[in-house]
């Protein structure tokens, strides 16, 4: 429990209760206060009066009343006096901090909670127990966004977060790593990838404008019911590790888009170099210099138009020509035949996943 909180609501109450109030741990210790000075004080109450004891009593000249769970209270609220006022005020204040400590535990038992199930450190079983127990909807549309930091930062970006995300009860900040949050979010059934995107997009923006931090975000697919949240949170994982091969200049990935590079991913590096040699088998790849896969880069961005790319490289016509007849005459693939051009494209790709070496999930 927070005594920072503790602290806030006494804070508050200074103003309406015209007397010494405050709030004393298990250790007798006082931990919030409306006399600053008196926390840190050791309060002399006897080891009896914490264990079995919910009852208001009253010790010197101030009234005390337990507070916690039910049959052992683990804090007591005190108000200074012991006249029928001081009963009621003390009564009063074990209720609202009572309400604020349930609060607080279950807000943060169900953060604890989405986090176990994202990771996959509860049993299946379990799940729904926890979730009934916690009153957790488990019906409800979730998706995890997994926002990696590439830059680091002093400030608290989980704060920043979760200032952008205030609805507690349904979005769960949570921190992964050093430098990865994830974010798992209650979204409408039938919402849409831009609109993900838009509200990934939001979060770069902010951290870059306002904080100068750069930043990387992975979405997953939207998912019905919380035993799925850990699918939507490896396909997060699985969206920025693709991006981060493929799309290098990408700050969204959505593993809703990932096309083709998705399905490469997921072959195994041994079949991807058996299927670069069937495709080289005149010369390997390593043989076309920059500037010639430049060629290839551009003339693939304006869909096989040799006229249109020639005048984006600003070369003649015929320069392009020649090379991919050279293209053609190194690796045996003509790129101006569509079903050629789909092979050598592939290839490329296969070839920049094989050089990425990614992490598998």
């Amino acid at each position: 429990m927070s005594n920072r909180l503790f602290q806030s609501v006494v804070h508050q109450m200074r103003d309406a209760i015209d007397r010494t109030v405050g709030v004393i741990d298990e250790k007798f210790t006082i931990t919030a206060c409306s006399e600053l000075g008196m926390i840190g004080e050791t309060v002399d109450l006897g080891p009896a009066d914490m264990r079995g004891v919910s009852d208001v009593f009253t010790r010197g000249n101030y009234t005390y009343k337990p507070f916690g769970t039910a049959g052992s209270p683990e804090y007591i609220t005190f108000v200074e006096g012991t006249d029928a006022t001081a009963t009621k005020y003390a009564a009063l204040m074990a209720v609202s901090f009572t309400n604020l400590k349930q609060y607080f535990d279950e807000k943060y038992d169900r953060a604890n909670f989405v986090k176990n199930v994202i990771l996959d450190n509860i049993l299946s079983g379990d799940i729904y127990i926890k979730a009934r127990e916690l009153h957790f909807n488990t019906e409800a549309s979730h998706v995890v966004l997994l926002i990696k930091l590439i830059t680091k930062s002093d400030v608290a970006v989980y704060d920043v977060i979760q200032n952008l995300f205030p609805d507690r009860q349904k979005d769960f900040v949570i921190n992964i790593s050093e430098s990865e949050l994830a974010l798992v979010k209650e979204t409408k059934s039938n919402i849409e990838s831009k609109d993900l995107e838009k509200l990934a997009r939001s979060i770069v923006e902010t951290l870059s404008s306002e904080f100068y931090i750069h930043s990387v975000v992975g979405i997953g697919t939207t998912v019905e019911g919380v035993r799925d949240l850990a699918r939507s949170f490896k396909e997060a994982q699985v969206a920025l590790e693709v991006g981060k091969v493929f799309d290098t200049e990408k700050t969204i990935v959505s593993y809703d888009n990932l096309g083709i590079a998705r399905l490469i991913y997921q072959l195994p590096t041994t079949l991807c170099e058996t299927f670069l040699r069937e495709v080289f088998k005149r010369g390997s790849i390593e043989s076309l210099d920059q500037e010639t896969l430049f060629t290839i880069q551009k003339f693939f961005e304006n869909n096989l138009n040799v006229s249109e790319t020639s005048r984006k490289l600003f070369v003649h016509r015929n320069t392009l020509v020649y090379r991919l007849e050279k293209i053609k005459k190194l690796t045996g693939l003509d790129l101006r035949e569509f079903e050629h051009a789909i092979v050598f494209k592939i290839a490329l790709m296969v070839k920049k996943y094989l050089n990425a070496s990614p992490v598998k999930f």
